[in-house]
């Protein structure tokens, strides 16, 4: 790693600090937990295949006649990406997208899906995200979090994106959480192992090897030039300070619902 990543990791390491210690994590502990849990998070399981695909978009060459875009090395975890992320396969090997896998997930746990397919279903129909959001009537958190998405990708500065993509969204789950779920899972597996198959498969999937091919499209993107790498690390901070947002609109949800006595 060079010294502008390592700058870069060491800035931002307070904030992701915070999210991995967030009190939410402990605070899963019935299945109701979980699904209020998932009602928030699917926003942010669905948004990020949108922070991928701008970065395909800019990154490779999505048109007709193709022309060898960029880097061959970024072409390659972008693509490598989007098959894993839109093409991956379910417990029975069907093929099938992260976002799917989670709704049905979702289904499986008795979580309502409603709000997030009436939206995409406006999407479908033509509807902006702007336009589509404002019909539904989300948590705070959840509604902060898709516009800063879609604020970065609108503003379109790649080095940003790169950054907030690389540092800002993949790896911030604990494997805390993961062993609660699993705990929840063995008392009722029918409810949830999609869940639990979708969190193991994330993991796999988004491993060392995505991590250090993203690290290196960061680098490229922003150079040796300060001002990129600065600004690069000012809109990973927003992007994990919206992900707390998100985590303390869910946290709010779910603790007024805790026993007094565990």
């Amino acid at each position: 790693m060079n010294e502008q990543l390592n700058r870069l990791s060491a800035q931002i390491e307070p904030l992701r600090q915070q999210l991995t210690t967030h009190p939410l994590y402990t605070s899963v502990h019935t299945h109701a937990d979980l699904q209020r849990f998932m009602q928030s998070h699917v926003w942010a399981v669905w948004d990020f295949m949108s922070l991928l695909k701008a970065l395909q978009r800019e990154l490779t060459c999505v048109s007709v006649p193709w022309l060898p875009v960029g880097n061959p090395a970024t072409r390659y975890l972008i693509n490598e990406i989007v098959v894993g992320e839109e093409s991956d396969v379910d417990p029975e090997g069907n093929r099938i997208s992260h976002f799917e896998l989670y709704l049905k997930a979702m289904q499986q746990a008795g979580a309502d899906t409603s709000l997030i397919e009436s939206f995409i279903a406006g999407l479908v129909a033509g509807t902006s995200v702007r336009e589509a959001l404002a019909t539904i009537s989300l948590p705070h958190g959840s509604h902060q979090f898709v516009n800063f998405t879609f604020d970065l990708i609108e503003k379109g500065k790649l080095h940003e994106i790169a950054a907030v993509f690389t540092f800002g969204r993949e790896d911030l789950i604990p494997d805390m959480f993961i062993a609660l779920v699993k705990q929840l899972r063995d008392q009722s597996p029918e409810r949830l192992s999609l869940f639990t198959y979708y969190l193991e498969r994330h993991i796999e999937v988004d491993g060392d090897h995505h991590s250090h091919l993203a690290k290196a499209m960061t680098a490229e993107l922003c150079g040796s030039d300060p001002q990129l790498w600065q600004e690069a690390a000012t809109a990973v901070e927003a992007a994990l300070q919206a992900r707390i947002s998100l985590w303390d609109s869910v946290y709010e949800q779910i603790a007024p619902h805790q026993p007094l006595f565990a």
